[in-house]
């Protein structure tokens, strides 16, 4: 059970009512973690907002799922972790290269310097080296996409904390951390 409180479409304010529309919508259903950020409208207006935004970027969804799944894992969020796995294979990654992401790498070899990278951040809190911005810059990776991994490294942190304060219930099929 939730530590907090699950704002449903019974309890909706108004404004909490217009944002599960929104979300809605355009996925079909409204995700348990959004309705734990619907607790203050404002925290789900801007995550909403930096999740339209980083997904308008140059990162492919493929490498934005694996970052997902890399991250999850990492920060043993289970609720991400069955989130991603799922929303990973609707995406089109097969049992192998989730197995990969989760480990902090990919079967792709550009993702995996992407992964690697998001990883690096996530572990060292930001305190990258120059060698892995070279790597990545090596992979075809320009400063723009650079700043993108880090931004969904964030976007992901932020969801991992929130899933895992809440223990929000998984309405995905579960997936178990390694």
């Amino acid at each position: 059970m939730s530590r907090i409180h699950l704002v449903t479409n019974e309890t909706a304010t108004q404004e909490q009512q217009a944002l599960f529309d929104a979300i809605q919508s355009q996925l079909g259903v409204v995700p348990n973690f959004l309705k734990i950020f619907a607790n203050s409208p404002v925290a789900l207006k801007s995550f909403l907002g930096l999740y339209g935004v980083a997904n308008e970027g140059s990162l492919d969804p493929l490498t934005r799922e694996r970052i997902a799944l890399a991250m999850a894992q990492q920060n043993s969020c289970e609720y991400c972790l069955s989130a991603h796995t799922a929303l990973g294979k609707k995406a089109g990654l097969s049992n192998d290269e989730i197995t990969a992401n989760r480990a902090g790498s990919s079967q792709d070899a550009k993702a995996a310097i992407a992964v690697k990278l998001a990883h690096s951040l996530a572990e060292h809190k930001g305190e990258i080296t120059t060698a892995e911005l070279i790597e990545a810059r090596n992979a075809g990776f320009t400063d723009g996409d650079i700043v993108e991994i880090i931004t969904h490294v964030g976007m992901n942190i932020l969801t991992n904390i929130l899933g895992k304060a809440s223990r929000v219930e998984i309405d995905f099929p579960k997936v178990n951390l390694a």
